[in-house]
């Protein structure tokens, strides 16, 4: 049996993307202060991406870079050189339309219906012609006190020459979740876009959640969220479509010369060079969220990175009890997302990006670029096993590392057994405790593992694995195995009652969520005390997430 059975390909036809931008920034201007933050969630740690310096700022102390923080004097957001890069849009009017030739457009930003509270701070199987940001508006780029460049983008901001027929907003439902989901991520240490903030408003949004005629209002929200850069598979395969190939290759060179600095420019194989690394990263991308249980929910071209980093939350999921089939978005009626499908949509995908570079290539490259797509299947399949070998404990390599791991999820399909819990608790269950099945009942996801007759089984198997760990012991196994395990992620449950308390205006609980997650290997006191690593509670099992925020 092959761990990869669980994890079987099935292809789909996906869709595109094309950025907006906003005039709320002046073209002509090189600098705009335009966000705020929480003065009460400030926070002095490296990785916060909104710590920003000014080359005149750089010997400040953090504390006094807080302060600067809250003025506004350190924020500085530039669209300059993106605009001198593309071609903008020529037309200014903010309306839904066909575009072409550009990669920008022009959209004013709709201001949220006040009073306003800033809550937090840090379309299947077919081509479906031009889809842009329906309700997203680039706001330019900042440097942060490292020396990175990051892109600042609105998201419910309203509407854009690519909302079709939809109103350009996005409610606290779904705001809430990217936030806290985008932030999870990064700290589980997965490639992800950031946010940088959640402000919500009493404006009225309607929606009709499930597409079954029972249209609500619910309250409006913008997510403010960073990445190194927004562009997708479908921001290539759009000009491709139109015959746009100088400005294909236009972007391209961008892109390369930004963002792959292992791609050399002056190269003729660079476009070749430029989609072997978007393959291997997108690979490694997919394994990791296979290895925290992670289904996207709507994993089209419009929502893969280049930089094969995770963006666009919408009706994503965190497994609980551990399925192949899982699907966490219920518009997905025949399951083209689900989560033993990534790692083959992600092919796909690629494969979808190798069509668009075909003008770029020649007929060489254009075989040389078949062959690095074949490769994916192995790449990933590598990247997977090394990663479950992690979560298992096992050091050095072994033969029979697969099928150990493949046994053992077959135990949890059989058993329905929490897929986060399963691998913390194996990370927490001392080996003589395995030896003698003396499993605690505060051990629920092992308890319910262990229910499977062939439990007795595996559990020799693997100590007899573990013991073949050179220079190891027990109490390192398990140090090392809660590294990579987390305790904690967002489940569904946890994100609705965030949602719930969020739309009475508490935010109490995305707070809580935020500082919890933040630290998901780690054991916290108030984090077990609100039922984060116990059993889900029973209305859980009827929550559902769709397209619709």
């Amino acid at each position: 049996m092959s761990y990869f059975q669980h994890y079987a390909f099935a292809f789909m036809a996906l869709h595109s993307h094309l950025l907006s931008r906003v005039t709320g920034i002046d073209s002509t201007e090189s600098q705009t202060k335009v966000l705020h933050f929480n003065k009460n969630d400030a926070r002095c740690s490296d990785d916060r991406h909104f710590y920003i310096n000014t080359t005149k700022k750089n010997n400040l102390s953090c504390s006094k870079t807080t302060e600067n923080l809250h003025s506004l004097d350190v924020l500085e957001i530039s669209s300059k050189r993106l605009l001198a890069a593309f071609p903008l849009d020529p037309v200014r009017e903010n309306s839904v339309r066909t575009v072409k030739n550009c990669v920008f457009s022009v959209a004013q930003p709709t201001p949220l219906k006040g009073p306003l509270k800033v809550a937090a701070v840090s379309k299947f199987g077919v081509w479906a012609g031009q889809l842009g940001d329906g309700r997203a508006h680039l706001l330019g780029e900042y440097i942060n006190r490292h020396g990175e460049r990051w892109e600042i983008q609105l998201k419910g901001s309203g509407k854009t020459p690519y909302s079709r027929n939809g109103d350009g907003r996005a409610v606290i439902r779904s705001s809430v979740r990217e936030f806290l989901c985008s932030e999870v991520m990064h700290y589980l240490g997965i490639p992800t876009s950031r946010a940088a903030s959640l402000i919500v408003s009493n404006e009225v949004v309607w929606r009709d959640q499930f597409y079954n005629g029972h249209v609500k209002k619910e309250k409006g929200a913008i997510v403010a969220r960073v990445a190194k850069s927004w562009f997708r598979i479908g921001s290539l395969e759009i000009l491709a479509s139109f015959g746009e190939i100088d400005l294909l290759r236009k972007l391209l060179n961008f892109v390369i010369d930004e963002h792959f600095p292992s791609v050399h420019a002056s190269d003729s194989d660079k476009y070749l060079d430029f989609f072997s690394r978007v393959v291997t990263d997108t690979a490694n991308l997919i394994a990791l969220w296979m290895s925290v249980g992670f289904a996207h929910g709507v994993c089209n071209t419009d929502n893969f990175s280049l930089l094969s980093i995770t963006i666009d939350y919408g009706p994503f999921g965190f497994m609980e009890s551990y399925s192949p089939n899982f699907v966490p978005n219920t518009s997905d009626d025949e399951g083209r997302y689900k989560i033993g499908n990534q790692a083959n949509t992600g092919m796909y995908n690629l494969d979808k990006l190798r069509e668009a570079l075909n003008p770029v290539l020649d007929t060489s490259q254009q075989l040389s670029a078949m062959q690095i797509l074949k490769g994916y299947p192995d790449m990933y399949n590598k990247r997977f096993l090394e990663l479950f070998k992690s979560k298992l404990g096992f050091l050095g390599e072994d033969a029979g590392d697969a099928y150990l791991i493949a046994y053992l999820l077959k135990l949890m399909e059989d058993t329905q057994a929490d897929f986060t819990m399963t691998f913390r608790l194996l990370s927490e269950i001392s080996v003589q405790q395995l030896q003698d099945q003396s499993i605690p009942q505060e051990f629920w996801a092992l308890q319910d593992l262990a229910s499977h007759k062939l439990f007795s089984d595996w559990v020799p198997m693997y100590l007899l694995r573990l013991k073949r760990n050179a220079s190891d012991s027990d109490k390192e196994r398990r140090k090392r195995m809660k590294r990579i395990n987390p305790r904690y992620i967002l489940r569904n449950w946890m994100a609705e009652s965030a949602v719930r308390k969020a739309e009475r205006s508490d935010f109490s609980e995305v707070h809580l969520l935020q500082r919890v997650l933040s630290a998901p290997f780690q054991k916290q006191t108030e984090a077990e005390e609100a039922g984060y690593a116990s059993r889900p509670p029973s209305w859980a099992e009827d929550l559902r997430v769709s397209c619709s925020s």
